[in-house]
């Protein structure tokens, strides 16, 4: 894992990284003496976990964790700190630890394995957001996508929901109308939703997450932030989001939505 440390404290600062280059889980670690020269470094360079003192000058470190998670949202933030008052306000930040100093390394070796337990797979830390729990949602950039078609969403939702399978036109046809043959006017209709889908994709910068190749049809499913996926992929905050209920209003989920009831 990639950590930053960020201690005014020069000494200090030069302790905990050292104990961190120390750690085999530790693949590369930076450390800063300001809150500035760690937001620089973050603009170009991505840190799983941020070691954080919480008394420095210019910003201190509660401000400085809001920055982080602004600007890199799925870097775990863990407070080293020689002052135990401000506990309840570094935890409503929701951070993965807060440390007293003097730190033993095996402490610290402790919170890290825990952040390392909790963070997300590569596909949930993705700038387009896929919610399935629920009602179907697509958010790129923060903006939810509009479609204009409701059957261009619902086939989206559908190959969200093969995972990255292949689907040929015939097959997706038969689970979007059910009670339709595919013949010339139905695939007519199918060519014009499809172009729809892909028209909104790429109005909102997103056309890459749809494959067509051979004939099938398919979602690139390593550039979404998933819910569905990150669950599956055993992340416990995406287990927590599920409450029963999978693509809402699509009788297709059911199977779906069956399988990770029984998963809970």
């Amino acid at each position: 894992m990639n950590v930053i440390c960020v201690d005014d404290e020069f000494l200090s600062m030069r302790r905990i990284l050292s104990m961190c280059l120390d750690m085999p889980e530790v693949s590369h670690a930076e450390g800063f003496t300001s809150a500035a020269e760690a937001l620089a470094w973050l603009k170009d360079h991505t840190a799983d976990v941020a070691l954080l003192d919480i008394h420095m000058p210019d910003m201190n470190g509660l401000a400085l964790a809001e920055e982080i998670r602004k600007r890199r949202p799925h870097t775990a933030i863990i407070f080293v700190t020689a002052h135990s008052q401000y506990a309840i306000d570094a935890f409503a930040l929701h951070v993965s630890g807060y440390l007293l100093k003097p730190v033993s390394k095996e402490r610290l070796s402790a919170e890290l394995a825990y952040a390392a337990s909790a963070r997300p797979s590569p596909a949930c830390a993705a700038r387009i957001k896929v919610q399935t729990f629920g009602y179907f949602e697509i958010m790129a950039d923060g903006k939810r996508v509009a479609f204009k078609r409701s059957k261009s969403k619902e086939l989206l939702a559908l190959l969200v929901d093969k995972r990255g399978g292949g689907m040929s036109r015939s097959q997706a046809q038969a689970e979007l109308w059910e009670d339709r043959d595919y013949d010339r006017q139905m695939q007519k209709q199918f060519d014009v939703i499809l172009r729809s889908l892909r028209s909104t994709l790429r109005e909102y910068g997103i056309g890459e997450i749809l494959e067509l190749q051979r004939g099938f049809i398919r979602i690139r499913p390593e550039l979404l932030n998933c819910d569905l996926y990150c669950f599956l992929d055993g992340d416990k905050n995406a287990a927590r989001e599920f409450r029963g209920e999978y693509m809402t209003g699509y009788s297709w989920g059911r199977i779906t939505e069956g399988y990770l009831s029984r998963l809970l």
